[in-house]
């Protein structure tokens, strides 16, 4: 196993979309999905320790989910997990995790990888990473995964890569694109040389470093205060003062659009980012007929495309009922649309605001 190859998880979101199973308190990466028996950061980290030492991957997460990390990866010590005091989008803390790699090997290649996708075809993702991780050592390339649109989504931003390129294999970036509209999004199908952006990255430690210091000389000026406290008892003060201050920014604004030695992969493998229980719902249907259920058993009379997730071992019959999120918790039951589930964000926030954080 190569010693220089490293591996960040970005697992401090909160998953709101996935309420009320994943909570401030308990967010969807530490929650076994699919009941398939792992988490999905546990299938995560044991996705990419098939090919990077188990000493060479972080976590990154919020502080707050220190003893969710440790209980559900205990073959992880604790100064594995780099905790973030303040939210500050995907920039800084990829800075701060890749400042921390260069003080122990300044020779690492780098992977920085979501904690709550789904990938099943696992030696295929490895190949592909590893090819990354290829070009990557060969020059000061940044290079990310693109996954193969199967239907005009407006939920991903895309990537659009030179048709011009190279062949079956990485490609040079043109340009990141936003989340597009319907017509937007048909019409990049239509070209064919755009993927979605699944938010999967490899780089050299030293070239993304010196990237921010290109530019985002602020943050990388911010951050770079530290170096000498890095990996040493003094790092979490320096840290609890210093990440708060800098900017709130996503890697994408922050290098990638900016950088002009940028390839994309088309993934071989299969992908689910499991945002919202509708992809849930699309990744296990055939499970139950036209509707899923996690963990419980189902009866139906003329109900369909429905996507269920219940305590374990509970009977759930259904009738006439078609197209909701039926969730059962001990102290939420939540019954709604499936075509509305882009408003869970909205209904989280009413409950807030309405009970506090009682039910969040």
């Amino acid at each position: 196993m190569n010693k220089n190859y490293y591996a960040v998880v970005m697992a401090g979101g909160v998953g709101s979309r996935f309420w009320p199973l994943s909570t401030s308190e308990n967010p969807k990466q530490f929650h076994d999905m699919l009941g398939s028996g792992q988490t999905l950061i546990q299938k995560t980290v044991q996705r990419l320790s098939k090919f990077i030492p188990t000493e060479n991957i972080l976590i990154l997460t919020n502080q707050r989910y220190l003893s969710l990390v440790l209980e559900q990866l205990p073959m992880l010590n604790e100064d594995q997990v780099v905790l973030e005091p303040a939210m500050r989008n995907t920039a800084p803390c990829i800075l701060y995790a890749a400042l921390k790699i260069q003080k122990i090997n300044p020779d690492a290649t780098m992977i920085v990888a979501p904690s709550d996708h789904w990938i099943e075809d696992e030696a295929a993702f490895e190949e592909d990473v590893k090819q990354c991780f290829s070009r990557c050592q060969e020059e000061n390339a940044l290079c990310t995964l693109g996954i193969k649109p199967t239907f005009p989504n407006t939920g991903f931003g895309y990537i659009e890569f030179d048709k011009q390129g190279e062949g079956s294999g990485l490609k040079s970036v043109v340009q990141f694109r936003e989340k597009p509209d319907y017509e937007t999004a048909k019409s990049f199908l239509e070209q064919g040389n755009f993927l979605w952006n699944a938010g999967i990255f490899m780089w050299g430690v030293e070239t993304i470093i010196s990237a921010f210091k290109n530019h985002q000389p602020e943050t990388y000026s911010l951050f770079k205060k530290g170096q000498e406290l890095y990996n040493t008892d003094k790092e979490a003060g320096f840290i609890e003062e210093y990440y708060p201050k800098a900017d709130n920014i996503s890697i994408d604004y922050a290098i990638l659009e900016k950088s002009d030695k940028i390839y994309v992969l088309p993934a071989a493998f299969d992908w689910n980012d499991l945002g919202t229980w509708g992809s849930l719902y699309d990744k296990m249907h055939d499970n139950a007929g036209d509707n899923a259920i996690v963990n419980g058993t189902l009866l139906t009379e003329n109900a369909s495309g429905n996507m269920i997730r219940t305590e374990e071992g509970k009977l759930v019959v259904l009738d006439g009922i078609n197209d909701y999120i039926i969730v059962d918790k001990k102290e939420v039951l939540l019954i709604y649309p499936k075509q509305k589930e882009q408003h869970i964000k909205e209904v989280v926030a009413k409950v807030k605001s309405t009970f506090g954080d009682q039910y969040i």
